[in-house]
């Protein structure tokens, strides 16, 4: 039987109309390209918690641990002393929400792990998860009909069995049986992608969005946010699922975890996991991803560091995206590892702002440069990159299609030494349309010399700016068609770039007059600081200095970057002047490197003490 749900009880943060921008972008993007940001990341902000139940000390086994977060009172606090904690599994919050595991700072409590744990399946070191409802398993399903306008907030379910406040919903609809030259969500091998579906979402429907239940009324359901995307329609059987118990409100900060020993394919995982975190800590070696967002939304990761890999090889990641809405990365430090911020599966409405990537090691290959974000897999679409410094940005065509995408005030080099075989700041396959590059810092001087490579011409594509429209790496022949509508559908404004040597105002390169999404010419060429903050963040002060805010961008002056237009960034500058060991891993602290960041309080001598 259906039952009806009571008004919300579950304490949420609604933003302004999914159309809407936080410092608006209107005026420069068309509202149909893009949604508002300012959601992304835990609603109402990180807790800050002060109240310890249980604290322990180096000598303390994964069991004492993981039995001091089943045990510990909502909203508290597991404390690990510092020193060195040597751990033969995994650490598993068991599905308890609202507890936050803290170390005394990542350079000061150290978690080395020499085994793992099952993750509903994924083997990880540390594990918060929700119940083990997925997509080749769903534990609820329904159709959904009515009010398919981007912005929409409530929507009509075949059923609302087991659908609780709070929790989330994830909608989704068929793929595109064909190519209208328009918005294409597509992950067929040979019509929109080289080598097939990379999984995620259930079978053939890639297109996802993950929502919160607000409230529901017989078959109506409230959700926030709105619909992002405008391609929802009912000749694609719009469908919805979800899980019974999701995890909330879980965070883990100020420790180190070392991964070079364990046997877990990911450092940290969230899965069906709402409102949850990690901040300030540090990551060494993990396998195939240091986190892991799988199946999440309203995830944080912030003021964090991560080094290295296991194997160095094509999956090798630092954040590892997979099926995701409204998930924040910002302020994070990437180091020696190959692939840093991935994007491997649907996604929608992803925050990935002001991180410093550098030395993005790839073993296979010491001349390709390897970008320092990546969307590999049909679903992504209305994410934003903002003030990213890094090798480059790059949405290729190898699992399937995206759409939507926005980068903003980023400083992408395309150039690191030694490599010269894909230094392209701006990489755009087959199938990547209706993207927005606004107030970008682009190229590196003396060795990019050509402004684009646009299909069929490859010519100089290596020393371009912009690659677009190819189904390969510069070429044609990758199993799929180049496209055309790549670089039709992008637009372009105030961006600089090394190789015309100025800031480009170019009518052009804004697609005012195309079919489905045009986007007028900007009325003027001032703009905002920020996409999605509405100030200056609090932890943008460094013991180094505060760089100018915004630190990136056509109206910068007197910077270090090309034609004075970029500053180094928090991550950056924490990066170039802390302390590192003999083997270039930064003895990494957040509240040494970002002045707002809380120090994590002492014991106070209540709960637990384990040795």
């Amino acid at each position: 039987m259906q039952r009806k749900l009571a008004l919300l009880l579950f304490v949420v943060v609604v933003g302004l109309p999914a159309y809407l921008s936080a410092q608006s972008a209107s005026g420069i993007i068309a509202p149909s390209r893009m949604i508002n940001w300012s959601n992304a990341g835990v609603q109402g902000g990180i807790q800050d918690r002060t109240s310890i139940c249980a604290t322990l000390s180096p000598g303390a086994s994964v069991s004492q641990i993981n039995s001091a977060i089943a045990s510990c009172p909502g909203g508290q606090v597991v404390f690990l002393n510092a020193g060195t904690y040597t751990l033969s599994s995994g650490i598993d919050f068991g599905g308890h929400s609202n507890v936050t595991l803290r170390g005394a700072g990542a350079n000061q409590t150290f978690l080395v792990f020499s085994g793992s744990i099952s993750c509903n399946g994924l083997q990880t070191d540390v594990c918060i998860k929700g119940d083990s409802s997925w997509a080749g398993g769903p534990a609820n399903t329904a159709s959904w009909s009515g009010g398919y306008t981007p912005g929409t907030t409530q929507i009509t379910l075949s059923s609302t069995n087991n659908l609780s406040p709070g929790n989330m919903l994830i909608l989704d609809q068929n793929n595109d049986s064909s190519d209208t030259g328009s918005v294409f969500v597509c992950e067929t091998q040979g019509v929109c992608s080289t080598e097939g579906p990379a999984g995620g979402g259930r079978s053939g429907r890639t297109q996802e969005q993950i929502v919160q239940v607000l409230a529901a009324s017989g078959n109506t359901v409230t959700i926030s946010p709105g619909l992002y995307m405008p391609n929802w329609r009912s000749s694609q059987s719009p469908g919805a699922w979800w899980g019974t118990t999701d995890v909330k409100l879980d965070g883990i900060e100020d420790l180190s975890m070392n991964h070079s020993g364990s046997t877990g394919l990911s450092g940290l995982v969230f899965f069906n996991a709402v409102n949850c975190w990690a901040r300030g800590i540090r990551s060494l070696n993990a396998n195939r991803n240091h986190i892991w967002l799988y199946q999440s939304s309203h995830i944080t990761i912030a003021d964090s560091y991560f080094y290295g890999t296991l194997n160095a090889a094509s999956q090798s990641y630092g954040l590892e995206a997979f099926m995701v809405s409204d998930n924040l990365i910002q302020n994070n430090i990437f180091q020696h590892i190959t692939s840093p911020m991935m994007n491997n599966g649907p996604g929608t409405g992803d925050v990935d702002a002001y991180n410093f990537s550098t030395d993005d090691y790839y073993a296979a290959s010491t001349s390709w440069m390897m970008a320092a974000t990546w969307f590999h897999s049909a679903g992504t679409a209305m994410d934003l990159y903002e003030g990213n410094v890094g090798a480059g940005y790059t949405a290729d065509a190898i699992h399937g299609t995206h759409n939507f995408e926005t980068a903003f005030r980023n400083r992408w080099v395309g150039w690191e030494s030694g490599k010269s075989s894909q230094t392209v700041p701006m990489l755009l396959y087959a199938y990547s349309r209706y993207f927005n590059i606004v107030g970008n810092v682009l190229g590196q001087p003396g060795y990019h010399t050509n402004y684009e490579a646009v299909e069929p011409s490859n010519s100089n594509y290596n020393t371009s700016i912009y690659g677009l429209g190819f189904s390969g790496n510069g070429s044609a022949g990758a199993g799929v068609p180049n496209d055309p509508d790549v670089a039709n559908t992008l637009l372009r404004w105030g961006n600089y770039d090394v190789v015309t040597g100025s800031v480009r105002w170019d009518t052009s390169e804004v697609p005012n007059s195309i079919a489905q999404y045009a986007n007028p010419v900007p009325s003027g060429q001032s703009l905002p600081a920020s996409f999605f903050l509405s100030g200056k963040p609090g932890w943008w002060t460094t013991p180094w200095g505060s760089p100018p805010w915004p630190a990136i961008g056509p109206d910068v002056t007197g910077g270090t970057g090309p034609g004075g237009h970029s500053y180094a960034i928090p991550a950056q500058l924490c990066y170039n002047n802390t302390s590192k060991d003999g083997n270039g891993v930064l003895n990494f602290s957040a509240t040494a490197c970002y002045s707002s960041t809380p120090a994590p309080p002492a014991p106070t001598g209540l709960g637990v003490v384990a040795h």
